[in-house]
């Protein structure tokens, strides 16, 4: 018998991930989803509450997933004793292999499965892809549900014959022709696999959802195990404003650390606030959200310091004792509201907004 894939959808505590199990909750109320949450033992408490809350709009328990879980110490303090000391970085993120992806791959196990991703619409990237063949990533929020390694296949030039007569079946109308004209133009240097991806959306996104799906069946994919698959007549693009439209729509709150805090520096007025969820003292933080944690939340901001030994430090060159200091942190802010006004000649100021551009360089599976 074939086992159906299970559908999962991991909660990290930001708005995304929280957006996209209330979005999937009302839209598709059919698909039995299995909501789990990597718990590091280092998340700020509104996290924690929106987790608290989430269950209760979803009448259904998200599972804690902790690692190393016969432990007396949080996971991530068992993991830090572990490895002496040294502190996860940018180029050594031992927190995401142990305290997110191993409990995950852990609970998914050897079953089929597909892994709903908040990536949204308006973001260039794409987000956590397992490396085992039994987990299949969707994106519900952008116009290209798929993810790039199955777009890789469909687009291939060795493909081309069999996507062409997949539409012919799909598709009757004069629209065929059109359709079959960029299908059979094999993507090159001069014609990239995006510019191609684009164009068939363009003609019709159920449609080349539903090419995918027929192509999938004749792959290894969890779902070649599927009769069919609810969201292939999805045509919704989420942007980040939808995205809080979606908490004001259903009552649900919005993490308080995103809300805009005042400072003042040189008699000028600045807003920060903390753009991600994630670890208290997680190192993508940027210099302003470090500013952010010791004045709204100084208590943290010292446990952070404590971990900073033996030359192990959160950030390049300067260590939270130097951060904290009252020159550096002035000084901090007077570069924020300088990057900030130069920013706010194209999009808003604030930091919650600015920072979306960086969210591509830091951890999906920690901050969607």
């Amino acid at each position: 018998m074939i086992k159906k894939p299970r559908h999962v959808l991991g909660i990290s505590g930001g708005k995304d991930s929280a957006a996209l199990a209330i979005y999937l909750k009302t839209k598709y109320p059919n698909l039995d989803i299995e909501y789990y949450f990597c718990d590091t033992g280092k998340e700020l408490d509104e996290t924690k509450h929106l987790i608290e809350e989430l269950e209760v709009f979803l009448g259904k328990e998200i599972k804690r997933l902790r690692a190393a879980r016969g432990s007396s110490e949080d996971p991530f303090d068992h993991y830090h004793k572990l490895f002496g000391g040294y502190l996860p970085s940018s180029s050594a993120r031992w927190c995401t292999k142990k305290l997110k992806l191993e409990p995950f791959e852990e609970f998914v196990g050897s079953d089929p499965v597909i892994s709903y991703v908040a990536i949204r619409g308006d973001e260039e990237r794409e987000g956590y892809i397992s490396k085992k063949s039994n987990i299949q990533s969707i994106f519900p929020f952008r116009k290209n549900i798929w993810s790039e390694d199955v777009i890789r296949k469909v687009l291939s030039n060795e493909n081309i014959t069999t996507i062409a007569s997949l539409y012919s079946k799909v598709v009757s109308d004069g629209q065929l022709v059109r359709i079959l004209d960029v299908v059979n133009t094999p993507t090159s240097l001069a014609y990239k696999p995006d510019n191609k991806l684009n164009s068939l959306l363009d003609l019709g996104i159920s449609l080349f959802n539903k090419v995918v799906f027929e192509f999938l069946k004749n792959t290894d994919y969890p779902l070649s195990k599927c009769d069919d698959f609810t969201l292939l007549d999805n045509e919704d693009v989420l942007v980040r404003d939808d995205i809080f439209q979606i908490f004001a729509d259903y009552g649900v709150t919005v993490p308080s650390y995103y809300n805009k805090v005042n400072f003042q520096v040189n008699e000028k007025i600045g807003h920060y606030a903390r753009s991600r969820s994630g670890c208290f003292f997680c190192f993508f933080q940027q210099k302003i959200e470090w500013v952010w944690l010791l004045e709204n939340h100084p208590d943290l901001f010292n446990k952070a310091m404590k971990y900073e030994k033996d030359g192990y430090t959160w950030n390049q060159n300067e260590s939270l004792a130097e951060l904290s200091q009252p020159k550096r942190v002035k000084q901090i802010k007077e570069d924020y509201l300088k990057n900030s006004n130069h920013k706010n000649t194209l999009n808003s100021p604030y930091l919650i907004d600015i920072l979306e551009e960086t969210e591509k360089d830091g951890c999906s599976i920690c901050f969607i």
